[in-house]
């Protein structure tokens, strides 16, 4: 069975992992799904990541961080753009996501990068995803 929404489910197995109070969570790795970890890392979402090519496609594994046993980084993770309805915006319209206290990750020409990237750069582009 084909996916349709990869992102989706990188995002969905990350929430999951959390819910569950895992360490680790390991999905399909693509380039895009890479990128969007690493920016997670970089912003101190999550501790750390690992590719594999252990399958041919191969996996990432991310390493989740939580403050303490109960609570997680993460505290939320909403997909914006599917599919089925995809959001772009321009470089003056990239939305704040919490008043500044979460991220938004936005696919522009010149790469995936955080909210403030952008408007940094004055692009804009597709609206993938936010994190708080």
């Amino acid at each position: 069975m084909s996916m349709t929404d990869p992102i989706a489910d990188f995002l969905t197995r990350l929430r999951n992992g959390i819910r569950a109070r895992k360490q680790t969570v390991d999905c399909p790795k693509s380039k895009l799904k890479t990128r969007i970890a690493e920016i997670l890392e970089k912003e101190g979402y999550v501790d750390g990541l690992s590719t594999a090519d252990d399958t041919p496609q191969g996996t990432i594994s991310v390493t989740l961080r939580y403050t303490d046993r109960t609570t997680a980084a993460i505290t939320g993770l909403k997909r914006i753009s599917r599919p089925g309805q995809r959001t772009y915006v321009g470089a003056t319209e990239i939305p704040k996501v919490r008043n500044g206290l979460g991220i938004a990750i936005v696919s522009t020409s010149r790469g995936v990068m955080t909210d403030r990237e952008a408007r940094k750069l004055g692009v804009g582009g597709e609206v993938l995803c936010e994190v708080w």
